[in-house]
């Protein structure tokens, strides 16, 4: 039996000093896709590079009921501006590695080594999945299309994201 489709609730987090609503093509491109497939855009922002502003943002939208994912996009490079992951860090439940590195391991085949400099990764937080993209359109293209697409989507066989949600917000821990 065909599982039918569970559209989610996705928050879109743009971290930049440079970018504004009109050139944020990284932001739009995450926005106009998940729409595309069907899940609902429920907010979408744009914060500068600090990490008392990204975290406060994020922790915002995790404990917001009505948000189930949040996709942010830049800050996750190697300079010292880049700092969305310290940003992320003291919300985790409980880490996601393998989307980091799926991700390093796709981006490869298009960037070669330079992928090494990526930090693009991937947590539960509370009951908020929340997974961190580079600032470039490409990065966010191929973490888009050749994952999270592909794991938002309840009809994924053996599992995906989406199918864990309603545990997630139901089991208490023991």
């Amino acid at each position: 039996m065909e599982r039918d489709f569970i559209p989610v609730n996705v928050a879109v987090l743009t971290v930049s000093d440079t970018r504004t609503v009109e050139t944020d093509t990284s932001g739009k491109l995450i926005a106009d896709r998940l729409t595309e497939v069907g899940h609902t855009i429920v907010a979408r922002e744009i914060v500068i590079d600090s990490e008392v502003i990204i975290r406060a943002k994020l922790a915002h939208w995790i404990a917001d009921p009505g948000v189930e994912v949040v996709i942010a996009t830049g800050g996750t490079g190697v300079t010292p501006r880049d700092v969305t992951p310290e940003a992320l860090a003291p919300l985790v439940t409980k880490p996601i590695p393998g989307f980091g590195e799926l991700f390093r391991w796709l981006s490869y085949e298009e960037i070669g080594t330079s992928t090494i400099q990526s930090r693009a990764e991937a947590a539960l937080c509370g009951q908020t999945y929340v997974f961190l993209l580079p600032g470039s359109t490409g990065g966010v293209r191929t973490g888009l299309e050749k994952i999270l697409i592909p794991q938002l989507d309840h009809r994924l066989k053996p599992c995906n994201f989406v199918m864990l949600l309603p545990r997630i917000k139901n089991e208490q821990r023991g």
